[in-house]
């Protein structure tokens, strides 16, 4: 049997990037992506840079009972994407504060900036109920600059 890969992303120097292609069901009867979407679009590669980080613990949140949750999204919608549409929305960390870390999102097509996103997202831990401090060793910068996940889908 052949093995069929998940598109997986790549980081380019402290940006991570994930291919999203556009299909009916994203799309309003235009053609049109419907805007709530984007927000599916930007969580997808949210999950695959902390993936590509080596954060298995996305495909299994009860065996550490401790993940992150999103306190906050804003978006901006510039210009629509279309049907048949390949897409690029990167993940970028620009603070990190105790338990809670800002994202810039931008979902491109080409070069062309479609959405900005802002998410705030926080560390929880889900026995207790409240957020805690996220864990140093998910904090390495270094780890940003490895290019843990390379392959990008055409």
């Amino acid at each position: 049997m052949t093995e069929v890969k998940a598109p997986q992303g790549l980081f380019e120097e402290n940006k991570f990037y994930f291919p999203v292609r556009i299909y009916y069901e994203d799309t309003d009867a235009g053609g049109i992506v419907y805007y709530a979407n984007y927000l599916k679009f930007a969580e997808r590669a949210r999950t695959e840079f902390l993936r590509a980080l080596g954060e298995g613990k996305v495909d299994e949140p009860t065996r550490e009972k401790k993940g992150f949750i999103v306190r906050r999204a804003a978006a901006e919608y510039l210009k629509s994407a279309h049907l048949g549409d390949l897409l690029s929305v990167s993940c970028e960390v620009t603070q990190v504060k105790g338990a809670a870390g800002e994202i810039r999102q931008e979902i491109c097509r080409g070069e062309e900036l479609l959405t900005e996103i802002a998410v705030t997202a926080v560390y929880f831990d889900f026995e207790r109920m409240r957020p805690t401090r996220i864990p140093a060793d998910m904090l390495q910068k270094d780890r940003l600059s490895e290019p843990a996940a390379t392959e990008a889908v055409d």
